[in-house]
């Protein structure tokens, strides 16, 4: 017998999603840590209270910087602060099992970063409630034994955005940018890049000619007159627009960086 494709549309999303009341009898599209996909996400700190509702003074943002989780392969990595923090996780309904963490031990000369550390360390360790809430805003609500609550905003990752995991590639970047002709931007300057591999030792395998790129690697900032060389990853790019690449370009790491002039 063949099922109407709108009934399992509909009983797919009723899996995903659970259908709650909020206190004022509305209904609240509310999920638990495992319906979400927590991996699917980066999820930064946007807020952190006591059980008061007082902001935790500790873990209020420094400048620019935002503490984020990424869950993945039952690993959760905290970043943000002055170290790099992880451990294994495990999920169940609405609780998250985080196991004693690790982190880095380098030294910031601002102290709030690594109090930053202290303070999101102390808090993830342990048994957490979890609640999501998905659709254009997905959030993530951590509650710890104590009352403290950390709310997080997702963003989605690559690999949820392009829907794939992307290849890993190496480029060199020139220190200066070149001119290169485009159709509709006049005066176009482009960075040089040339595609770089490696052996499994580490070694320079190969690297091929100068070529301009385009479009800009996103997260990658150029400064004129530094060579640097990154590692990226590729993504295709699912029904671009005419003017637009069929592929994008996102920084993983840059691996070495050095000052030529300017």
């Amino acid at each position: 017998m063949r099922m109407n494709r709108s009934l399992v549309f509909l009983a797919s999303a009723l899996v995903i999603t659970a259908c709650t009341t909020a206190p004022d009898g509305t209904a609240d599209r509310t999920g638990t840590a495992s319906h979400i996909g927590l991996d699917a996400y980066h999820w930064d700190l946007a807020s952190a209270t006591d059980v008061e509702g007082q902001p935790i003074a500790a873990l209020q943002p420094i400048g620019d910087k935002r503490l984020r989780l990424d869950f993945a392969d039952g690993h959760v990595g905290v970043s943000g602060g002055c170290n790099r923090i992880g451990g294994n996780y495990r999920q169940l309904d609405t609780t998250l099992q985080v196991e004693p963490l690790m982190q880095t031990e380098m030294a910031c000369a601002d102290r709030r970063l690594m109090d930053l550390d202290a303070a999101i360390a102390q808090r993830l360790e342990g048994k957490l409630r979890a609640h999501t809430r998905d659709g254009d805003s997905p959030r993530l609500e951590l509650v710890t034994g104590n009352g403290d609550r950390l709310d997080f905003a997702g963003t989605p990752t690559p690999q949820t955005r392009y829907g794939s995991a992307g290849t890993t590639m190496f480029f060199e970047v020139a220190p200066q940018r070149a001119p290169c002709s485009h159709p509709l931007i006049p005066n176009m300057q482009c960075l040089r890049v040339r595609e770089r591999t490696y052996a499994e030792n580490g070694t320079l395998g190969s690297q091929g000619e100068w070529q301009p790129l385009y479009q800009n690697i996103e997260g990658y900032t150029h400064v004129p007159g530094t060579r640097n060389v990154v590692r990226v990853k590729k993504f295709a790019v699912k029904n671009p627009p005419a003017d637009a690449s069929s592929v994008a370009y996102l920084l993983d790491m840059v691996v070495e960086s050095e000052v030529v002039g300017r």
